[in-house]
């Protein structure tokens, strides 16, 4: 009795395993996303109504349940991201060029390696200073 409880077992277990096996292959191959900006930039105005010309890039704006947002966005000198109110937190980090941010009535300049984060009830706005792009990643939390 106890050897065909055990073969049961097996066979139980290869019936099961057969059934989520291709569950189990799909999460595998949906483990991650790879995309390249080349394949996602579009030219924008600056968001915002901030006027002049962008390029953003929205990364994983696809992706099935992802509750970050992950944009990339050059901002070409005259453009800007315009000054409104913000309802979560987000993370501005510059990876090249320099600005101007404006924050809650106040003015400072941001440039590569600087970091911003913005908190909800803030109201913040972004201008490229000088003749050279502004390049800054965007992040925040997905409503």
């Amino acid at each position: 009795m106890k050897k065909y409880k055990i073969i049961l077992s097996i066979l139980l277990s290869i019936v099961v395993l057969y059934q989520t096996a291709p569950l189990i292959a799909k999460q595998l191959v949906e483990a991650y996303l790879l995309e390249n900006e080349k394949d996602i930039a579009v030219q924008e105005p600056g968001t915002h109504n901030g006027g002049g010309i962008t390029t953003g890039s929205h990364f994983f704006a696809k992706a099935k349940d992802l509750k970050l947002v992950f944009k990339k966005r050059v901002l070409k000198p005259g453009s800007a991201i315009g000054y409104h109110l913000q309802k979560e937190d987000e993370i501005y980090y510059v990876v090249d060029g320099e600005g101007e941010m404006q924050m809650n009535g106040s003015s400072f300049k941001v440039k590569a390696g600087d970091a911003v984060l913005t908190r909800p009830g803030s109201s913040h706005g972004l201008k490229v200073i000088g003749n050279k792009d502004l390049t800054i990643i965007i992040n925040y939390e997905k409503r």
